[in-house]
């Protein structure tokens, strides 16, 4: 009898993990967003023009997608503007129901978060002193080198898999690309490795003290980010993403924010 009863409450408490398992799960249909009536939009607006601060507002190419994507869902858009680093994590915990931050769709990012169709090709830059010495990737070797936390730049430069040919001799992280050119421009880095748009304007703001070099480092896509299983969600993302791509509206959002070259 005992045995039983013991099988019973076995039986009982593993039914109950099922839905106690699915409750869990940070990912969200575009109904329940819908329900909520915002969708919660995870980036760090540091990274101009994709994201960055207009006074107090956060405006960029990714705050006018996630707008769109937010009108598809009928919802209002809720930015939050958290650390680079912290995104995924944000996303993890059910505190964002998106990310859109110039975001590369990497193999080890994957492994954590489902990624959109791709919206933007990107790369690596190297930026350095107007009179430094560095002038292509290899004079990177033995180098001090400024970079923001999290992103495909530390990832590059740390090159813990051994993949690229180039070893520093530092790296420094910061919270902000600019915080890290302000240290390049004081002579406490010899280079800053930051993605190449974003380069490009930080480069303007200092364009007589720094410099930025020809040669990328890296070829890139940039996604948006949603929670492991968001496949309905995933699907809508995708869908607005085709229809501003063939309309032409991403090349006028982009055209915005990016001088043609």
């Amino acid at each position: 009898m005992k045995t039983g009863k013991k099988i019973l409450a076995f039986l009982l408490a593993a039914a109950m993990m099922v839905p106690m398992a699915a409750c869990g799960s940070k990912a969200k249909t575009p109904e329940d967003i819908q329900n909520a009536g915002k969708l919660v939009m995870a980036t760090n607006a540091e990274f101009e023009p994709f994201e960055f601060k207009d006074g107090d507002e956060v405006v960029g190419i990714d705050i006018e997608i996630s707008q769109k994507i937010a009108e598809k869902l009928g919802v209002e858009l809720e930015v939050s503007d958290i650390a680079f680093d912290t995104l995924i994590t944000a996303l993890q915990s059910g505190k964002a129901d998106i990310v859109a931050a110039g975001m590369t769709a990497d193999e080890d990012r994957k492994k954590n978060v489902d990624f959109s169709d791709p919206y933007f090709n990107a790369s690596q830059a190297i930026i350095v002193a107007n009179d430094s010495d560095i002038v292509s990737r290899t004079d990177l070797n033995g180098k001090t080198v400024g970079v923001q936390l999290g992103t495909t730049g530390d990832k590059y430069c740390t090159n813990e898999d051994g993949e690229n040919d180039i070893t520093v001799a530092e790296v420094k992280r910061y919270s902000k690309g600019m915080e890290a050119v302000s240290d390049l421009i004081a002579g406490r880095i010899d280079a800053v490795v930051i993605d190449n748009f974003p380069a490009e304007k930080l480069v303007e703001k200092n364009s007589d003290k720094v410099k930025k070099l020809d040669e990328a480092l890296t070829s890139e896509e940039y996604a948006i980010a949603m929670p492991k299983g968001s496949t309905e969600l995933q699907k809508m993302v995708n869908e607005v993403l085709k229809e501003m791509q063939d309309s032409g509206e991403m090349d006028e959002i982009v055209g915005k924010y990016i001088r043609a070259a």
